[in-house]
Parts: structure tokens; C-alpha cells; sequence
């Protein structure tokens, strides 16, 4: 019997099955361990203490990662600390959705630089 190991999204764990995962490791298990710290990742017993989540830098087997996709959830946080959610913008990066300019005179894109100048001229003549 050939046995595969397939990568991908983590999936919660019954206890019964970490249970048995202990005792192949020769770990203690009674009482089970609210949290058991494997070479890249965490099992985390969940509150009703019927399942373990998985939990790895990349993802979580919890409810609320799946609510929140893209964003760390608590145990991301706690066992992988160092890194933010990929794409998440805070109150201190920007007020508004709309990109800042990044071409002469704040503009987006290629522009005739005397419409810019000119541009200019019109703003200081009229404050």
C-alpha cells in the first residue's frame, strides 16, 4: 500500500485522528494538548474541543479564514507573527481609494509637458 501526501489548503482534524498522530509520535495525550507545533505548522484545538485547526504562514483551517480570505486570522497571528495580510490597506496609507499621480505634476499617465505648464500658470494666476 503506497500512501501519497497531498499539499494544498489545510483541513480540520478530528481530535481522534491527532489522537492517533500523538501516539505515532510517542506525544502524551491525555490530556490533549491545546496546541501541538509540527515542523511548519501549528494544530490548534478549537474551543468546543471536538477538532483541530490547521494552521500553517499561508493558511488556516478555521472559520474565520475562510470568512476572511486574503487576511490573517487569529491564529495566523499568534503563531506566525511578522507578516500582515497581503493587500490590506490601513487608515495611515490612504484616505481614498483613488491612486496617487506619479508623473510630473501628479498626473497619471503620459502628458505634454507645456499642459502642464500651462496648467500651473492658470492655478497661481487664479489664487
Amino acid at each position: 500500500m503506497t500512501t501519497r501526501v497531498l499539499f494544498g489548503a489545510p483541513v480540520t482534524q478530528s481530535t481522534e485522528a491527532i489522537e492517533s498522530l500523538l501516539k505515532y509520535l510517542g506525544k502524551p495525550i491525555d490530556p490533549l494538548p491545546d496546541v501541538v507545533k509540527l515542523l511548519d505548522m501549528v494544530l490548534v484545538l478549537n474551543n468546543r474541543k471536538d477538532a483541530y485547526y490547521i494552521t500553517t504562514a499561508k493558511s488556516c483551517s478555521c472559520p474565520s479564514a475562510a470568512y476572511r480570505p486574503g487576511q490573517k486570522c487569529k491564529h495566523q497571528r499568534r503563531y506566525f507573527p511578522g507578516t500582515d495580510a497581503p493587500g490590506r490597506v490601513t487608515a495611515e496609507t490612504s484616505d481614498s481609494i483613488r491612486p496617487s499621480g506619479k508623473w510630473p505634476g501628479g498626473f497619471n499617465g503620459p502628458v505634454d509637458i507645456d499642459t502642464i505648464n500651462t496648467k500651473i500658470a492658470l492655478d497661481q494666476k487664479g489664487a
